[in-house]
């Protein structure tokens, strides 16, 4: 698991708060920050995130309802939305950051309660541990 990985599981778990891994994400090159946001939503996906873990991660990630990447998140078909979210312009991006993160935990936190409760060899499931 490579460090940025090892970084986005810890933020989506807790284990690092959001704001430093917002100065992370922040202090990247534009290319970076665009490749870090479609890792995020191959990781949402994997976790199989879906379109009504969207008010909850709207809410742990601080933006309001109202901003693009929580718009495009509860419209519905999260694969397209994912994508769209992941590729909007860089005024958007610690926005998109904020709440990608966010869809990561709460669909992770599902995914572990349902498919890993007895104990599972997933690497980033122990990153804190």
């Amino acid at each position: 698991m490579d460090g940025r990985t090892v970084v986005l599981n810890e933020l989506a778990q807790g284990v690092r708060p959001l704001g430093e891994g917002l100065s992370w994400f922040e202090g990247m090159a534009d290319a970076e920050q665009c490749e870090v946001l479609r890792m995020l939503a191959e990781f949402c996906l994997q976790a199989r995130a879906t379109g009504e873990d969207g008010p909850e991660s709207i809410r742990r990630a601080g933006i309001r309802p109202t901003h693009t990447p929580a718009v495009l998140l509860v419209r519905g078909r999260i694969g397209e939305q994912l994508v769209k979210i992941a590729d909007l312009p860089q005024d958007e991006r610690a926005k998109a950051f904020r709440l990608l993160v966010a869809l990561l935990g709460v669909a992770d936190e599902r995914r572990r309660a349902v498919f890993c409760a007895g104990g599972c060899g997933h690497a980033w499931h122990h990153v804190g541990t």
